[in-house]
């Protein structure tokens, strides 16, 4: 069953789309949920109980803090990533979708990797030790390979065009990025050496490049609490950088009987 403006307007009790704040669409079969991508003031959301498989056009909804998706169709977890612009967003439940899985943990963790903002997850509290364990733990989320927003990270070429240049980023992109940052600007011929087809190293050395400017720009839109996040993420991560297995397994068993006590 395809969502409708009429049936919106009229469970909402109102009159255009752009006024429709709170939503309430629970076991109303639903499949078709297009209807969203004109609705970016909705704030609270219930589509609980539907047969709804695709998130994508949710993504046009940047005024959400509240979704409701329990026991829906969603065949995959990357479904997930068109939920990462929603940047308001803090309640989540997403239990009992095939994509779900036996592991609850594991499911827990992925999903808190990719939205690292939520506060609660499945009714429950998101802890900020749980972020840190996320992002070291929880499997990566990646854009669902017929997604539109995917097609458009290439830019519309083939991989084979864009494989030599992993962000697609050129020069003048770069150095923009790197003087936002207070960063020194590549010169040509090291940004030359890094962009021209060569070996495994020199690409991956470009795409680690790449990938720190694109890190170190984004932290410039975190608040304090995401920035929190990332700090502590940071410190857990380098963690297993300078202790050794046995140190670092004496020392997380350490803080686990802490918090326990605690």
């Amino acid at each position: 069953m395809k969502l409708t403006r009429k049936l919106v307007l009229a469970k909402a009790k109102a009159s255009d789309l752009d006024s429709v704040k709170k939503l309430n669409c629970w076991g109303c079969n639903l499949t078709d949920i297009s209807i969203f991508s004109q609705m970016p003031n909705i704030k609270v959301l219930t589509l609980s109980v539907n047969c709804i498989s695709s998130l994508a056009p949710l993504a046009d909804c940047l005024s959400l803090c509240e979704l409701y998706l329990r026991r829906n169709m969603i065949p995959s977890l990357s479904e997930l990533s068109h939920l990462r612009p929603l940047t308001r967003l803090r309640v989540l439940w997403f239990a009992e979708n095939p994509c779900c899985g036996t592991e609850s943990r594991q499911y827990r963790l992925t999903v808190l990797r990719c939205l690292p903002r939520l506060q609660r997850l499945d009714n429950q509290v998101v802890t900020e030790d749980e972020i840190a364990l996320a992002m070291m733990e929880g499997d990566v989320v990646t854009m669902p390979p017929d997604s539109a927003l995917n097609q458009l990270s290439t830019n519309g070429l083939p991989e084979a065009e864009t494989e030599n240049d992993p962000l697609n980023y050129n020069m003048e992109e770069t150095n923009k990025i790197r003087e936002g940052l207070g960063m020194k600007p590549l010169s040509i011929d090291k940004f030359s050496s890094l962009s021209s087809p060569s070996t495994k190293e020199t690409k991956l050395s470009m795409k680690k490049t790449h990938t720190l400017d694109a890190v170190l720009l984004l932290l410039n839109d975190l608040e304090e609490e995401e920035l929190r996040f990332v700090h502590t993420a940071t410190q857990n991560r380098l963690q297993t950088y300078t202790l050794d297995p046995e140190t670092l397994k004496d020392s997380l068993q350490s803080q686990i009987t802490t918090d326990i006590q605690h």
